[in-house]
């Protein structure tokens, strides 16, 4: 079947300068917070989204099913904006405006203005309960400065969605994301009958020591007592302290030494990208694929520490699957599913607490790295188990919240964190933390794809650990990846490339047989 026609190539043609544009408007405006860049991406979205709204086209483009593969990505990214004009002008500009805010918005603590990773900081070290417990409140003052417009935007985003006959913005998403709802959910169950138990035990004895470093009951723990403000992260431990490993590292030769030790040269990624923290800029990390050419960046705001070494790695993990898919594939072809690539990424950010990329690539001395390696799998552990209930909380909530955005969801979020995280709500708190999360405002309905990108992680791992014995410094795992699962791009569903690099469907009996392995190393 030919997977294009003079109609197709000439509608690229005309997209893909459009997606250009509004790619460099948005890292612009990532990068510098100004009415001028805020200004330009909008017009530049609107722009791109008023030729994917070409009603005649999308007409004529044959049913899903059918298609050949261009065609099928076409009408998937071009379904969600068969809408009105003013529709979709009136979402692209109070998306922009929210994340501007979100960009430029620096919270006070103690009167000082701060920006995430002193925030962080605090959560992370401070013994005082009382100034973790202000830091943590700066962390949500976003949340009511944007929460009545996200509830517009996902009211707006309905509205589309069901001018397009779906349900809601949750059902659409799904639909043109090659998703099956009931399949999701059924992953997602089988996720938490995974992790429920383990998690629990865990977190009773993390709760026991927690209140005896900070002098109260189990009883009394209330989020700001955890190490970030949304404990989607493993806390600290008490027997394995990473920071003095990262004290002193250069995060982008780090970086740059584990992808070259498997043949995978980043240096012309680094030299696009912006690393360092600064003001009115974006506080948040991202990998962005400006023009399916070559073009690939990634911002960062690093400071020393193993939280933004696992970002680096997790964000050039992004940007080599960018950079290293066929570039002799269609234009529309040249990108991939958004749960493959955070599979990758997931991968490599893994790899910070993995023995043999310590020694090797962190130059961490072997008998301090052996010393550590119980407390390592264990910390590998309780990594995947907290950040898979984090996940459940996120796809749950936002499954409801485009159900009906005006419900209570102040309490609904607390009611998801206290089922999936076990975490006490503070009492008396009537606040839309809910939209302190960026995701939920401008990356909507995305979170599903981390939690996928998990089970991708896991069997993918297994798979080249059968077949090369590891991943560090390996060249033929950059060879495998490049021709198996970089190369072929979108050209395949994520499910079909899964299957095909893997020789399994995707599915949960790795994720699990991986927290396994790692529960009998933790006490090994």
């Amino acid at each position: 079947m030919v997977d294009t026609s003079p109609e197709i190539d000439a509608f690229v043609a005309r997209l893909a300068p459009l997606d250009r544009a509004a790619n460099i408007a948005w890292w612009e405006a990532s990068t510098k917070v100004s009415e001028e860049h805020e200004a330009r991406r909008v017009a530049t979205d609107l722009a791109l989204r008023d030729v994917l709204g070409d009603p005649e086209l999308f007409a004529a483009l044959d049913p899903r099913g059918t298609a050949p593969r261009s065609i099928e990505l076409l009408r998937d990214r071009m379904q969600p904006h068969q809408v009105a004009a003013a529709t979709r002008t009136a979402i692209v500009e109070l998306e922009a405006e929210i994340d501007a805010t979100f960009n430029a918005f620096r919270p006070k603590l103690d009167g000082v203005p701060v920006n995430d990773n002193a925030i962080a900081e605090v959560l992370r070290q401070e013994t005082d309960a009382g100034r973790r417990r202000r830091a943590w409140l700066a962390s949500k003052e976003i949340g009511p400065a944007v929460a009545d417009q996200v509830r517009e935007l996902a009211h707006l985003r309905n509205a589309s969605a069901r001018e397009l006959g779906s349900r809601d913005y949750f059902d659409l998403t799904l639909a043109t994301q090659e998703l099956d709802e009931s399949q999701l959910f059924s992953t997602l169950e089988a996720v938490d009958q995974a992790t429920a138990a383990p998690f629990r035990a865990w977190k009773k004895t993390d709760d026991a020591a927690r209140a005896q470093r900070f002098g109260c009951a189990t009883a009394q723990l209330r989020p700001w007592h955890y190490d970030d403000a949304f404990f989607q992260a493993a806390p600290r431990a008490d027997d394995l302290d990473l920071e003095p490993w990262f004290a002193d590292a250069d995060l982008v030769a780090l970086t740059q030494r584990t992808y070259a030790g498997i043949g995978l040269d980043i240096e012309p990624i680094v030299v696009r990208s912006d690393l360092l923290p600064r003001d009115a800029k974006s506080q948040h990390a991202f990998c962005i694929d400006i023009d399916r050419g070559g073009d690939v960046r990634v911002l960062c705001n690093n400071v020393a520490g193993a939280y933004w070494a696992d970002t680096m790695l997790h964000e050039f993990g992004h940007a080599v699957y960018d950079t290293y898919v066929d570039p002799d594939l269609p234009w529309l072809q040249r990108s991939m599913h958004p749960l493959t690539t955070e599979g990758i990424a997931m991968m490599f950010g893994r790899l910070t607490l993995d023995p043999e990329w310590l020694v090797e690539v962190a130059g961490i001395e072997r008998h301090g790295v052996d010393a550590a390696r119980s407390a390592l799998a264990d910390r590998r552990r309780v990594a995947l188990l907290v950040f898979a209930r984090w996940v459940l909380v996120m796809t749950h909530f936002e499954h409801g919240f485009y159900a009906d955005p005006d419900a209570n969801h102040n309490d609904r979020w607390w009611d998801l964190v206290e089922r999936f995280q076990l975490i006490i709500r503070p009492d008396g708190r009537d606040a839309p933390d809910w939209a302190s999360k960026i995701h939920v405002a401008l990356a909507p309905v995305y979170y599903q794809n981390y939690l996928l990108g998990e089970l991708v992680a896991s069997q993918l791992q297994a798979t080249l650990h059968a077949r090369f014995g590891g991943i560090v410094g390996r060249p033929a795992v950059g060879e495998f990846l490049r021709e198996e699962v970089f190369g072929p791009g979108w050209s395949v569903r994520w499910d079909e490339l899964i299957a095909r690099a893997t020789g399994a469907p995707l599915g949960v009996e790795a994720f699990a047989a991986e927290l396994a392995e790692l529960s009998q190393h933790a006490v090994d």
